[in-house]
């Protein structure tokens, strides 16, 4: 068997989103599920879009999502010499030429195509065959390079997703490999690399099923062996039009600003677009074992919001609590607040994992035990009404003595509200509204445990006098 050797080519003009990132995230796994090797190749020739800070974008994500590579990363500007070495090598074998159409002359060749409703393409005046007298090269006219394209029969490959995929080489026109400065083109970037490379498997977006059959040819005519492809078809957004940025199509470092876990969003891109039978949770351990290209969806996948929401509690919830608590301690360092003066924060979060569903979320949660809490006067006004102001009195007094731990508390509370003639929401609900500045919140005994003695006779005190 041939080694396993896949890659990873993202163009750096912007981030890598949640569609790089699947592509990624399946080569990557492939590659480690056959004990081969993933490789990141960042194809830069597109000078003008690329900039240093989306490379670093790039690598950024890639580390965060802990998808290593093993070799590269590559970059094709630094691969000039190699492209042309190649270049050289085609045109003395023939198997490419020099072509000096001119900008306007293929535009009106374009335009008279299109008035005879033809396919434009380019009608190989340049191109070298038998029996065939060209004109002389034109002075001072900087040639482009063109790949000379099979005329006949078709290209196919068998599509480990879209299966048996066919063009026919009347399709497909002579392709420019190089430009008039002599810099290499995209796709014969690709073929060069790939071949230079060992890739085995090209797993990628369907987006590049039309440079496939060029790719196909240029590698048969350097003498490379085609590799095994794979075309991951499109994600659509939660309403089912074409993933943009409202949908969640957005840099993948923005997943860790909004609160996600790592372990979530890979599960969750690992579920769009392949499956294992009904399994909707498991380890990445388990992604790479499980992981083959048979079982990938050949329609289009549909990213939703939801269930990433709910992976990322589910995760929330399954981590250890002092882990937890590291991760939501760095967030609340970053808002300047400080957790010395107040519950041990893995008590905290403790109480406040099951009701959110990000980092960020929790976060908010729990920082009310750590700031001053200034209710609003209308939460106040609503709640803090005068037929619950002396059950309030009552129970400020009764706090200075109890028996501090959840239950005395909330026995304390539930004599009040009886002592008073009141049910318990009448009670808790002020008691929520002037201790956290909140109406929704845990259980309200659980939350006074952890705000403290003192403090709760404190925030009363301010309240209810």
């Amino acid at each position: 068997m041939k080694p396993v050797r896949t890659r990873f080519a993202p163009s750096p003009t912007g981030y890598l989103h949640i569609g790089g990132a699947r592509t990624a995230l399946f080569s990557w796994a492939y590659a480690r599920r056959h004990g081969g090797t993933f490789i990141l190749r960042i194809e830069d020739t597109d000078v003008a879009r690329s900039t240093p800070e989306a490379v670093q974008a790039i690598i950024d994500g890639m580390q965060w999502l802990g998808l290593t590579h093993d070799e590269g990363p590559f970059y094709q500007m630094q691969r000039m010499e190699r492209y042309k070495e190649v270049i050289q090598k085609m045109l003395a074998n023939g198997s490419a030429y020099h072509c000096y159409t001119s900008r306007e002359e293929l535009d009106a060749l374009r335009a008279e195509q299109e008035i005879r409703k033809e396919k434009p393409r380019y009608d190989g005046r340049w191109r070298p065959e038998a029996g065939k007298t060209l004109p002389p090269p034109p002075a001072n006219v900087p040639p482009v390079v063109r790949f000379k394209n099979p005329q006949t029969g078709v290209v196919a490959w068998e599509d480990q997703v879209k299966g048996r995929i066919e063009f026919s080489n009347t399709e497909l026109d002579d392709l420019i490999i190089a430009r008039t400065d002599g810099t290499p083109t995209y796709n014969f970037c690709v073929c060069v690399d790939d071949w230079d490379m060992g890739i085995s498997h090209v797993i990628r977006g369907d987006d590049h099923v039309n440079n496939t059959p060029r790719q196909i040819n240029i590698l048969q005519a350097l003498g490379a062996e085609i590799p095994t492809y794979a075309h991951l078809s499109m994600i659509l957004g939660d309403d089912g039009t074409k993933l943009s940025k409202r949908h969640g199509a957005v840099s993948v470092m923005q997943y860790d600003d909004d609160g996600f876990l790592t372990e979530a969003v890979i599960n969750y891109l690992a579920r769009l677009g392949w499956s294992h039978g009904d399994d909707e949770v498991f380890s990445r351990q388990q992604f790479v074992e499980w992981f083959d290209l048979d079982h990938i969806t050949a329609s289009a996948a549909q990213f939703n919001t939801e269930k990433l929401l709910w992976l990322n509690q589910h995760y929330m919830k399954q981590m250890p609590v002092a882990e937890l608590s590291a991760r939501i301690k760095s967030r609340l360092d970053a808002r300047n607040i400080s957790t010395a003066n107040g519950p041990e924060l893995d008590k905290a979060v403790a109480l406040y994992v099951d009701r959110c569903n990000t980092l960020n979320l929790l976060a908010d949660a729990v920082e009310i035990f750590y700031i001053d809490i200034s209710p609003p006067a209308e939460l106040l006004a609503q709640h803090l009404t005068e037929d619950v102001r002396p059950a309030l009195i009552d129970f400020a007094q009764g706090i200075a003595t109890v028996n501090w731990e959840t239950p005395a508390i909330n026995a304390l509370i539930k004599e009040t509200a009886s002592k008073h003639g009141l049910k318990m929401p009448k009670l808790a609900m002020p008691l929520r509204a002037i201790l956290t500045g909140q109406t929704q919140t845990p259980s309200v005994d659980a939350v006074i445990t952890l705000i403290g003695r003192e403090m709760a006779m404190h925030m009363l005190s301010v309240q209810i006098q």
